[in-house]
């Protein structure tokens, strides 16, 4: 059958066995390597065309084992589906999968269509899903399984909360690390979108402690830019005994906060939310801002809300911080307009503090006089 066959091979088609057959040298030389019993789908991305389907559930060794010609007479497998055949297999033979998943081509195709991949808020580049093959996929899992951060949530290290949906913005890394790309995209309201915010979290991580080698006397801490400044303002100003200025209070600590919300809640949630707290001016009131908006004061307050929303997966122990701040403030007798405002700033970005943690902020007070010793 296959000397029937090789006599109806074309120009292109020896061409192909060539490439065949350097391709298939190559990768059995790597006995030892697991490759060869990964599926051909392991290697595909979702942006390839003319996938040869018939073969992306077979391994690679079953495919190596399999004359060439005996591949291209499968049926519905002409010659274009043998040239993405073979990219496949030059994409195995790599020791590792390409890292940038952004595409060159899809870029260009995008720029000239205008349709298809969505700009990242943080540094403009485009990434594309449809770029990320499952052997990259493995590579982002294995970083975050390897350094144990299978606990932390998609909202707390995605670059904007606007990109992640919210009823997965407390979700654990967990949940997905041990899925694959196909597993991920058959799960239900699991979108092109929504699988795009999650494959970000995941080469975000990969990109910055990929490479890490972490001693077992260390651990690694991750949390949003704008908490480790905000944190050390707080600890210096509750070591300092004093009652902090007002001043401090807008730079130091509603500054950066309000930053955080214009990237994850945008400027429709920011404008009010810096008015309300006065960040350019006097600070003005719910009835103030609707009137101003033209809205409802339910609509306000509706918008206000995303603020503690957001702190709850950003920064929720910032929540524990500002009820000691507020304490220190009303130990030391600060004036009454300025606790007004320091309230006004805690129940804009942790609503529930003012009830639900003064238990907590009793127990702070001890640490507060502590430290101030």
């Amino acid at each position: 059958m296959a000397d029937q066959l090789r006599t109806f091979l074309s120009v292109e088609d020896y061409n192909l066995v060539g490439h065949f057959e350097r391709l298939r040298k190559t990768l059995l030389e790597e006995k030892a390597d697991d490759r060869l019993e990964r599926p051909l789908a392991f290697w595909a991305l979702a942006s390839d065309r003319r996938l040869p389907f018939a073969f992306l559930g077979r391994t690679l060794n079953d495919l190596l084992s399999t004359p060439f010609e005996e591949l291209l007479a499968t049926p519905g497998v002409g010659q274009k589906k043998i040239c993405s055949l073979i990219t496949l297999l030059s994409r195995a033979t790599k020791d590792a999968p390409p890292e940038d998943p952004f595409g060159l081509d899809a870029i260009d195709e995008t720029r000239q269509t205008g349709r298809g991949l969505d700009r990242s808020p943080t540094d403009g580049a485009q990434f594309n899903p449809a770029m990320v093959s499952e052997a990259l996929w493995v590579q982002w899992r294995n970083t975050v399984k390897r350094l144990g951060l299978g606990t932390l949530k998609l909202g707390r290290l995605t670059p904007t909360l606007q990109a992640l949906p919210t009823v997965i913005w407390h979700t654990p890394l967990a949940e997905y690390v041990d899925l694959s790309l196909s597993d991920i995209r058959q799960l239900k309201t699991h979108g092109e979108k929504r699988v795009r915010a999650i494959l970000e979290v995941f080469w975000v991580l990969h990109e910055a402690l990929g490479g890490a080698h972490v001693k077992d006397h260390l651990e690694v801490v991750l949390m949003p830019k704008f908490v480790p400044r905000v944190e050390s303002w707080l600890a210096a100003t509750l070591a300092d005994g004093k009652s902090p200025t007002p001043q401090g209070i807008r730079t130091s600590l509603a500054g950066p906060l309000l930053a955080q919300i214009e990237i994850d809640a945008g400027p429709t949630v920011w404008r009010p939310a810096a008015d309300r707290l006065g960040l350019k001016g006097s600070p003005k009131s719910v009835r103030q801002l609707a009137k101003r908006m033209g809205v409802t004061r339910a609509r306000v307050y509706q918008l206000l809300e995303e603020c503690g929303k957001v702190m709850a997966v950003r920064w929720p122990e910032g929540e524990h911080l500002l009820v000691a701040l507020g304490e220190r403030m009303r130990s030391l007798s600060a004036r009454p307009d300025m606790i007004r405002s320091f309230d006004t700033l805690v129940g804009l970005f942790f609503p529930k503090s003012s009830h639900a943690l003064r238990p907590v902020a009793d127990r702070f007070r001890g640490v507060v006089a502590a430290v101030a010793d």
